[in-house]
């Protein structure tokens, strides 16, 4: 809770710091990086730097805590406070880093905002950033303790056991420990980081779902080949898709991601387009390998059928379940899916039962266009969970 002085402060000068946000997370890179280069080389995402998409990022989660300090003072933002830490801890962040953090944050907002920052405006700042940064640290720890990991220790070596061509831009790995240990427990629908080193000697970090269920003897991740190989975007899907092998060892962290299945019986919507099809059947798979009873309604968006990666997987595994069933939308459903509709997934169409929990996974569109239907047929927003791959764009949108 922000303490009575600094609320004031924040609640007048927070039109201001919104309007710049951006300037200072772009200055705040750009002097981080230039202070710790390797940080861009090995940790952060180059590909989210180069489009801008990190520094939204950064700026909305900023924003959205200090505007949820001052409107809703007895409420924390679990959501995107959860969300944030769970990728923090997939990528190693240590509590320490934190400081580094400030120390050029801090920087940046003196010399955007210059004479405005007093001494009173800088403190009321100072105790909004580090209220969201010890609330992360405790996250992470918590996370960390759970994965059995020291504080940023998370990665092992994997060996690929498998490849498997999905589509023309998607490609499935399986993964054991290359120690010949048991691969270790996740929940349906987290993700693990994976580090390559690129020619240029770069060590860069993606996430991918685990798209198989838990238990399973070999992971399984799937990589789209993001468009643009000579780009940052799709420097380590390509170098992925054009090296990754059978016999090869792979960098991969312990399995982290709060979209997951809750426990009990209730309705369950599972919504995805895409390659976000992936944490949706490692709940698939779990749910089948439970037998559960569960009503459940399947979504799936797609350019085309050809384009649906795990296509026959998802088929299989809905008919598993006798309270499944499973809905198409394609682009251009051509003549292999008569069954599928045309166009954009469109939930207002469906028979959904009341008490639904639904999870979301796709492009940030999809997700939202969704979550609106859904939000207009009476589903409480509580009950509508997402992930998103790359930075959180949507903060704040649960």
């Amino acid at each position: 809770m922000l303490s009575e002085q600094s609320t004031p402060v924040i609640r007048a000068t927070l039109p201001a710091v919104g309007a710049a946000i951006g300037e200072i997370t772009e200055l705040f890179y750009a002097n981080l990086f230039a202070d710790r280069p390797e940080l861009l080389r090995d940790l952060f995402n180059r590909g989210n730097q180069a489009n801008g998409e990190q520094q939204k990022a950064l700026a909305g989660s900023i924003a959205a805590f200090a505007t949820m300090l001052v409107e809703h003072p007895d409420a924390r933002p679990d959501a995107m406070l959860g969300r944030i830490a769970h990728k923090h801890a997939s990528l190693g962040i240590t509590s320490d880093q934190y400081k580094l953090v400030h120390q050029h944050l801090f920087a940046a907002i003196g010399e955007v905002l210059g004479d405005a920052v007093t001494e009173e405006v800088a403190a009321a700042w100072d105790e909004v950033y580090w209220l969201m940064a010890n609330a992360l640290i405790a996250i992470e720890a918590r996370l960390y303790q759970e994965a059995g990991a020291a504080e940023g220790d998370i990665w092992r070596q994997m060996e690929i056991t498998g490849r498997q061509e999905e589509t023309p831009d998607t490609v499935s790995f399986t993964l054991r420990p290359a120690d010949g240990s048991a691969t270790g427990p996740f929940r349906a629908g987290q993700y693990v980081s994976v580090q390559v080193e690129l020619p240029d000697g770069a060590r860069q970090i993606r996430q991918y779902s685990l798209s198989c269920a838990p238990g399973s003897p070999e992971w399984r991740i799937t990589v789209k080949r993001v468009a643009g190989a000579a780009t940052p975007e799709g420097e380590v899907s390509s170098w992925l898709h054009e090296n990754a092998q059978a016999g090869q060892v792979l960098t991969v962290s312990a399995p982290f991601g709060d979209l997951v299945l809750p426990e009990g019986d209730g309705p369950l919507l599972l919504a995805s387009a895409g390659v976000g099809i992936t944490p949706m059947l490692a709940m698939l798979d779990h749910l089948a390998a439970e037998s559960t009873p569960r009503a459940l309604t399947v979504v799936h968006a797609d350019r085309t059928p050809a384009d649906h990666a795990h296509r026959d997987e998802q088929h299989r595994l809905v008919d598993a379940l006798p309270g499944a069933s499973l809905h198409l939308w394609y682009e251009e459903p051509g003549s292999t899916a008569p069954q599928a509709s045309t166009g954009q997934a469109d939930v207002t169409t469906l028979d959904l039962p009341e008490g639904l929990t639904a999870y979301l996974c796709g492009p940030l569109p999809f997700m939202r266009a969704v979550r609106g239907d859904l939000l207009r047929r009476g589903v409480p927003a509580e009950s509508i969970h997402y992930e998103a791959f790359g930075p959180d764009l949507w903060l704040g949108g649960e």
